[in-house]
């Protein structure tokens, strides 16, 4: 069953820059109410989030006022930094000294006892071939096995003992007899030998077939099949930045695999793979890209899937702060540290639309389809005129032709649910599972997330926090480290069950399934568990729910939305004072680089990206030189910076808001920063 951590510690100790004495930015801001004449966007509370992890005071502090303020680094499996930090290309030359020193003999031995003599000497000989230089040899043709089994552990053979060359099947033409043809992976394919060379089996092969034709796109045999690089973005969503890259290289998005997709209104690094693409054409594009960036290119063997990540690693600054004192702001931090944050999941996990996410989700799991799809195509408060006029248009007219037409590519759910009504009209749930099927399965993780939200707070509320308590789920202790992350990614799309939540609810790549408990008396008798050990579940067909009151919030919410549950490393950089709201106090990946290579950045950047309105390239800490910079009649205001990483599916926003003990929310957000 899939669980999400109940409190999200922070991964390691903080380190504290404390400034010099001096006066706060003080002064008090009016706080702009939101006009009257437009809806309220969604509030913490509507989602349950509610109750926070400590009781000390927090300080007022705009987040996200410029995106440059939120710099994200992916944090990749093995615990490295992802950081752009070149843009040189990789070394493509085979390694002829590797192959030489390859144990040939020993590899010619395992086959013999695969294939028997006749193969091996047959594959010696055409080793021999290849290694005098002859780029014209003729492909050799194994001995017919009507065993596909033993042909599947033959092509293996090859892929994991020479890798230089390809293998595939051919039949006689008696179209009976089967057997496993060799050639040389790159290089003129050289004449055709019906007989085969070396074979001492009869003509009547059909090997003037073409070769399968799967991946035999030429490749070095020397290099891993897949590119992966780094991207660095700014202020643009991660989909959109490979759209563009795509677009430019004739491919479509899906051909990037990524580990996670990162914040649009950010600064962010991460990885992604491409298959069979060298380097030098990504790098090319580098002069023509904005607010994207390529590097740190390198050749492997498998490409990324969803969750291969351990975490990201935020750079966080909070502008316009008011705080009574430098000290309040020092227990804010220490009281984060010491007891973390309530693992909620943050508002843009519901979308920044006026119908939320999980209104959607939860018309999936009743199964009204119509009330689902008019929830996605109907008109929307705060949306452009231009657009709900197209939506407002449909509605009353049903011209799907018309709104298919009007309808950006960017909303990809609206425009797949009117082509196939087209197809099938009347048809709503066949409409619905025309939506990508990771975006519809968002709908409902969204409702899942609005349930754990509520049980969270409940959790929080009722027992505190001072400890585990019977009737907690919790991980067991021989378990832990054992989780599988699975990759909702490789299940079968065409695949189609009329269980709403079959359909709809499958596993998260993000969460970890592993074995969950019920604390009881005996646990807490021997202090086994603590409060970072309680999970509590994401519901689903088969949940097991908590043994204490918690599990009826899940149960009382569900019921009233008509649905049935049954059928880190951490561092306060330092504070701050700036005078020009327009100074990025923040070193990015590009800073750095400029410094390194300053001629080649600064070439790349006349063309290419920049911060927000200019980029500083210089690469200097520009925060301490306050006086030089803006009006001197302007009073400084203070910031603080934050760095922490978080593992996958925490979400920093929450973190802030346990620091801060002030909503994310968009309307707040935007009275902060007015």
């Amino acid at each position: 069953m899939r669980c999400r951590h109940f409190l999200t510690p922070l991964l390691s100790p903080l380190s504290f820059a404390n400034p010099p004495s001096r006066p706060l930015a003080s002064r008090a801001r009016a706080v702009a109410q939101p006009p009257a004449q437009r809806r309220a966007a969604l509030a913490e509370p509507d989602v349950g989030i509610s109750r926070f992890a400590s009781s000390l005071p927090g300080f007022r502090g705009a987040l996200k006022q410029r995106y440059s303020d939120f710099v994200v680094h992916e944090v990749a499996r093995d615990g490295t930094l992802v950081r752009l930090t070149s843009f040189d290309l990789p070394d493509e030359r085979a390694d002829t000294d590797d192959e030489a020193d390859a144990d040939l003999p020993h590899a010619l031995e395992s086959f013999r006892l695969l294939c028997g003599d006749a193969d091996c000497e047959a594959l010696r000989g055409f080793l021999s071939r290849v290694s005098e230089g002859d780029s014209d040899v003729s492909p050799i043709i194994l001995s017919p096995d009507a065993d596909k089994a033993h042909r599947l552990e033959v092509h293996d053979f090859f892929k994991r003992n020479f890798i230089f060359l390809v293998t595939d099947t051919v039949e006689h033409s008696d179209g009976v007899q089967r057997c496993i043809r060799v050639r040389l992976r790159s290089g003129p394919r050289g004449r055709r030998n019906r007989t085969g060379t070396g074979s001492s089996e009869p003509s009547g092969w059909r090997d003037d077939r073409p070769f399968d034709s799967r991946g035999s796109v030429t490749w070095p045999y020397h290099l891993g099949k897949f590119l992966r690089f780094h991207l660095y973005k700014e202020n643009k969503d991660t989909q959109e930045a490979l759209r563009v890259i795509g677009k430019m290289l004739g491919l479509q998005p899906r051909s990037f695999r990524i580990a996670g997709t990162k914040d649009k209104r950010a600064i962010t690094t991460q990885q992604v793979t491409l298959f069979k693409v060298h380097a030098s054409r990504l790098a090319a594009l580098n002069n023509k890209l904005t607010g994207i960036k390529v590097g740190d290119f390198n050749y492997v063997k498998e490409g990324l899937v969803l969750g291969q990540l351990m975490g990201n690693r935020f750079t966080i600054t909070l502008r316009s702060v008011i705080a009574e004192s430098e000290d309040m702001i020092k227990v804010a931090v220490d009281g984060l540290i010491k007891s973390g944050f309530i693992n909620y999941y943050g508002l843009q996990r519901f979308g920044s639309a006026s119908v939320p996410t999980h209104l959607v989700g939860a018309a999936l799991l009743r199964g009204e389809w119509r009330s689902a799809v008019s929830l996605i195509l109907d008109p929307r408060e705060g949306e452009c005129d231009d657009m709900n006029g197209v939506r407002e248009h449909y509605k009353e007219h049903g011209d799907i032709d018309v709104a298919i037409r009007n309808f950006p590519r960017r909303l990809i759910a609206e425009r797949a649910i009117l082509q196939r009504l087209k197809k099938y009209p009347g048809n709503y749930l066949q409409a619905l599972m025309a939506i990508p099927r990771t975006l519809r399965l968002m709908y409902v993780h969204s409702y899942q997330s609005y349930l754990w939200n509520h049980a969270a707070s409940m959790r929080a509320g009722i027992y505190g926090l001072s400890g585990v308590i019977e009737g907690d789920l919790v991980y067991k202790k021989e378990c832990l480290g054992e989780g599988i992350v699975t990759d909702a990614s490789e299940n079968n799309d065409d695949h189609t069950n009329t269980s709403e939540m079959a359909i709809f609810a499958e596993t998260l790549p993000e969460e970890t399934i592993q074995s969950v408990k019920i604390a009881d008396s005996e646990d807490l008798l021997k202090a086994v568990y603590t409060l970072e050990d309680v999970v509590l579940p994401l519901p689903g067909s088969e949940t097991l729910f908590p043994g204490n009151e918690v599990a009826g919030i899940y149960h009382e919410i569900a019921n009233k939305d008509g649905i049935s549950l049954t059928e880190s490393t951490h561092g306060v950089k330092d504070l701050m004072t700036y005078t020009d709201d327009k100074i990025h106090l923040v070193e990015t990946d590009l800073d750095v680089l400029s410094k390194a290579k300053p001629s080649e950045v600064n070439e790349l950047l006349s063309t290419g990206a920049s911060h927000d309105d200019s980029l500083d390239t210089s690469g200097a800490t520009i925060l301490a030189e306050t006086e030089s910079i803006g009006s001197s009649d302007l009073l400084p205001e203070l910031a603080v910076k934050l760095s922490f990483t978080l593992p996958t599916s925490s979400y920093a926003t929450m973190a802030i808001r346990e620091l801060t003990k002030t909503s994310t929310s968009v309307d707040c957000q935007k009275a902060l920063n007015s």
